[in-house]
């Protein structure tokens, strides 16, 4: 049962909405705008407010989704086996020969859905993060190093496993953004 919620997961999450919804909005390839990422961020760099709010969304709620179907169908341990994979199929689709976004929108949704205090503090530290900094990968980042420490704090205990191991592919999702982090040249929220 857990195998079948890993590859139904997995497909959830592999849907490139990001691509998806730049060719509806009329942008055509994202893979030929800004970072080529499929994600929120290089969607915004198409300048629509509207194209990146509805990838955020989608992407959001594939991950949500994907956990609550699992809970409601086959219990906790699924749901938490489905929420890790449509991260996965997020980062890393077939479709694309997995080279796909860097999940923090499908990570937050799936923590809202899963365990939603943790995913509320998640969203509000991105939010504060992003904010002083005026980085996206700042905020995601912070979001993400803090999303162990907040299932702790927040009496979520189960889940702090399975945040750690997001946590770290977001790290490494991020190899690039964190070297240009270090070297001052990351680009500001709302620039090319």
């Amino acid at each position: 049962m857990l195998l079948l919620w890993a590859v139904l997961g997995y497909l959830l999450g592999s849907i490139p909405f990001g691509l998806l919804v730049t060719r509806v909005f009329g942008f055509g390839n994202l893979r030929e705008i800004g970072s080529g990422n499929i994600g929120t961020t290089n969607v915004l760099r198409t300048g629509s407010k509207a194209a990146a709010a509805t990838t955020l969304f989608l992407d959001g709620g594939k991950g949500a989704a994907a956990v609550l179907l699992a809970r409601f169908l086959a219990g906790e341990d699924a749901a938490q086996v489905a929420g890790l994979l449509a991260f996965i199929g997020h980062c890393f689709p077939v479709w694309l020969r997995f080279k796909g976004g860097k999940g923090v929108a499908t990570f937050l949704g799936l923590m809202l859905a899963l365990a939603w205090p943790v995913g509320i503090a998640c969203c509000l530290t991105w939010l504060a993060a992003a904010y002083v900094s005026r980085v996206s990968s700042m905020g995601a980042l912070v979001a993400a190093l803090s999303s162990t420490l907040w299932a702790l704090v927040l009496g979520h205990g189960p889940v702090a496993g399975l945040t750690l191991a997001l946590t770290l592919v977001i790290l490494w999702r991020h190899k690039d953004n964190i070297a240009r982090l270090r070297a001052g040249t990351e680009p500001k929220i709302g620039k090319s």
